[in-house]
């Protein structure tokens, strides 16, 4: 995806006109991060949201005991940390670079005018903002209700939905995860997940590689998500 796909496909511009998009995008600054680099972590000021435009970033939270647990993994186009413009709370999570980034950053106090404006702005975020609390609830009653290996399968698809690529024996997905990244996004040991993993690779759905996966039978692994 192009840095200029990436933006048009970001809810905050989806509703903009051409030149109204090209004016928010002018007051928005670039930010580039490395691989492993901090974005922000639970508890800083929230006083921005981000655009992804290149590369991917993860969501996550730490408990007092330590565990960690991860809420999503982004790609272009993706939205982050907008909750800060409707709640000046410390931030409730930490974004952290997965792979070298590049983002567009738009500051609380630029955004008011685009927001009394443009109402059309506010309601792409809105929408971003109930895409989240929607992929939470969905999440919750995954934790619930769908057993360790149909969360494997899910997360993959979702992961699939993203980042796949067509090849002619599947779909490439290049997640940039390592095993006990991709446990905490399924939410269960990274020995339950690999076990899981092992099982779809031994049915012939998928072929494991090092932070990526060929899906070979993706009709087979959907069934196995519901």
């Amino acid at each position: 995806m192009t840095m200029d796909n990436a933006l048009r496909g970001a809810l905050l511009f989806s509703a903009l006109d051409d030149e109204a998009a090209q004016a928010l995008r002018a007051s928005m600054s670039e930010h580039k991060a490395s691989k492993g680099a901090v974005i922000f972590a639970e508890g800083d000021p929230g006083d921005r949201l981000y655009v992804v435009m290149q590369g991917k970033v993860k969501l996550g939270s730490q408990s007092t005991d330590g565990r960690e647990n991860m809420f999503a993994v982004l790609g272009p186009g993706e939205m982050f940390g907008e909750l800060s413009l409707f709640d000046p709370s410390p931030r409730q999570a930490t974004a952290i670079a997965l792979t070298d980034v590049t983002l567009l950053g738009l500051g609380n106090e630029a955004l008011q005018p685009w927001l009394t404006g443009r109402p059309e702005v506010a309601i792409g975020l809105l929408r971003a903002l109930a895409r989240r609390m929607r992929k939470s609830h969905d999440s919750l009653s995954d934790l619930v209700f769908t057993d360790v290996p149909g969360r494997v399968a899910k997360a993959l698809l979702e992961l699939a939905r993203k980042f796949g690529q067509v090849e002619a024996d599947g779909m490439r997905v290049n997640h940039d995860l390592t095993q006990e990244e991709l446990a905490q996004l399924v939410g269960a040991s990274r020995e339950t997940v690999n076990k899981a993993l092992a099982d779809f690779a031994h049915r012939g759905w998928i072929v494991l590689e090092q932070k990526s996966v060929l899906i070979t039978e993706i009709e087979r692994l959907e069934r196995r998500a519901h």
